[in-house]
């Protein structure tokens, strides 16, 4: 702050800081930093009352500047001393010439003031004058008896027009008041209901009358029904069982065996087949369920991967067939059984293509078929047979040369049986390729040897086991045996089942006692479950498809 001698005053001292410079000053002016303040109501002294309200000129002063003559203090209860100076907050009263704070600056006149004086000519407001002795006409106070103040002041500022600037092509958009919210549309509203009319007013009784009781309550009236329920056709649920133990589905278990001990090798599939190298292999299941039922026949069907297979993970290399030739009554059932040769690489596609080969080249004979078979004619049949081989062995031979291979990797056997679905043919066709077996059960006893005069080099007893197969041998001689007789039943097997059955009688009384005509003919899973008989040291491949002979 300056230390400047005041025009009327005494030099004051010098301070170091802004304290210390308000506490110099002299007496009158109040220290800001100060926490005592005078007990003075609105400080102008104890005899002092706060100014009367003015009304606004409509002039906005200066924030700290006194406003001219008629305005309005901007502090309240601050008017200031003479000079029109607006002191600060804390120094009121004070003394002409005075030293103030920068914060508290005199009106603007035009003129630029001294930092901290108060300009000689300012204006003091006549409601900041001194206040007259007690009776004496007060300026200040309207109606006292004083010259009016504020007369010819301004009450208020005149309002300010905005012009309207035409500006072509220009559309002033409507204004929008951001916090009004938009209008809805109205709502529809429901007619109101008509009232009745109401009753005339009674007239007020006469004075002194006794007062009319007061109308009683208005019964209750009774609650409207409840709608009653729709109907539902949903009949109630079924009553809970009473709570008992849950049936537990019975197990088959392991398959039996014969001997005092089971076989070495697990009952379960090992060693999945690996793609690499055959694609083809892998994708041949390890077992394969069928069967069919036409009138009184019934045909149960299964093929699985020998142990020795599934120990080594390689292919089953049998297959089978259960297919209908021809229309459905005066058709044929060709079931079909294929053993791959085990040396040969490729003998699982090769006892495939010959079921497949077999079903394709019979089928446009059908007619013919049933007509040898009906006849007893098995030259005619060898004959019509023997060409469909021819053409099954010439495709297996062009799909070895097409695979760059030899024909001999597609080697497999063939044995497949030929059943009229007319119920009054009682005679049934079979024709071979290679080893394999065709046993026969009548009341409970086997008949193993049914194609023995068919090969009159073979011993009796003894199921076929030379070595000859497609596609290098691609003639037989076939056979029609019959008739059949109700409850008999036709076994066609590969030689995992045709070798244990001729050499083991555990496996033969087994089966005899599940197959035989005093047993029903067992279900799909049940016949896979018992052809899987287990005897020791045979662990190849077994497929079987077998014939109930029932009831014309």
């Amino acid at each position: 702050m300056h230390q400047d001698m005041t025009p009327d005053g005494p030099r004051v001292p010098p301070a170091d800081v802004l304290g210390d410079a308000f506490d110099s000053l002299p007496p009158g002016i109040v220290n800001p930093g100060s926490r005592t303040r005078p007990a003075q109501p609105y400080g102008f002294g104890p005899s002092q009352v706060p100014p009367p309200a003015v009304p606004y000129d409509g002039l906005l002063p200066h924030e700290g500047h006194a406003p001219p003559q008629g305005g309005r203090a901007p502090h309240e209860d601050q008017v200031p001393p003479q000079g029109g100076r607006v002191p600060h907050e804390h120094h009121r009263a004070a003394p002409p010439g005075s030293r103030v704070p920068f914060d508290a600056q005199a009106p603007y006149d035009g003129q630029v003031p001294y930092e901290g004086q108060v300009p000689p000519h300012a204006q003091v407001p006549p409601h900041a004058q001194p206040r007259a002795a007690a009776g004496a006409p007060d300026p200040r106070v309207p109606g006292s008896g004083g010259p009016d103040p504020y007369a010819g002041a301004p009450a208020v500022a005149p309002p300010y027009e905005v012009p309207d600037y035409e500006v072509p092509g220009y559309e002033v958009p409507a204004f929008q008041d951001p916090y009004q919210r938009p209008q809805e549309e109205p709502t529809p509203r429901t007619p109101a209901r008509e009232e009745p009319a109401r009753a005339e007013r009674a007239p007020e009784p006469a004075a002194g009358a006794a007062p009319e009781a007061p109308p009683a309550p208005p019964a209750e009236q009774p609650a409207p029904p409840a709608p009653a329920e729709p109907h539902l056709s949903v009949p109630p649920p079924d009553p809970a069982p009473p709570a008992g133990p849950v049936p537990t589905a019975p197990r088959l278990g392991d398959p039996l065996f014969s001997g005092p001990k089971p076989p070495l090798y697990s009952t379960a599939p090992g060693a999945a087949v690996p793609v690499r190298g055959d694609a083809d292999a892998a994708a041949v299941p390890d077992l394969v369920v069928d069967g069919a039922t036409e009138g009184a026949l019934t045909v149960r069907a299964a093929s699985v991967r020998g142990d020795s297979h599934r120990h080594l993970g390689e292919p089953r290399q049998d297959s089978l067939t259960v297919a209908r030739l021809g229309e459905p009554r005066t058709g044929l059932l060709l079931l079909a059984v294929a053993d791959g040769v085990g040396s040969a690489a490729r003998s699982h596609i090769g006892s495939q293509a010959v079921c497949r080969d077999l079903a394709e080249g019979l089928d446009p004979h059908a007619p013919e078929l049933v007509r040898c078979i009906g006849e007893g004619d098995e030259l005619a049949l060898t004959a019509l047979v023997n060409s469909v081989l021819g053409t099954a062995g010439e495709r297996l031979a062009q799909r070895a040369a097409a695979a760059g291979r030899r024909p001999e990797e597609y080697s497999t056997t063939l044995r497949a049986l030929l059943v009229p679905l007319d119920p009054q043919l009682r005679f049934r066709g079979f024709l071979a390729v290679g080893d394999g077996g065709a046993a026969l059960l009548r009341g409970g006893e086997w008949i193993l040897d049914v194609d023995a005069p068919a090969r009159p080099d073979a011993a009796p007893g003894i199921i076929d086991t030379r070595t000859a197969a497609l596609p290098g041998t691609r003639h037989t001689q076939a056979r029609i045996f019959g008739p059949a007789e109700p409850g008999d039943l036709f076994v066609l097997c590969t030689d995992g089942l045709s070798t244990p059955l001729a050499g083991d009688p555990g496996i033969r009384g087994f089966l005899a006692e599940n197959w035989g005509c005093h047993a029903p003919v067992p279900g799909p899973v049940d016949f896979l479950w018992q052809l899987q008989y287990r005897v020791k040291s045979y662990d190849d491949d077994r497929t079987a498809v077998c014939l109930w002979e029932g009831a014309p």
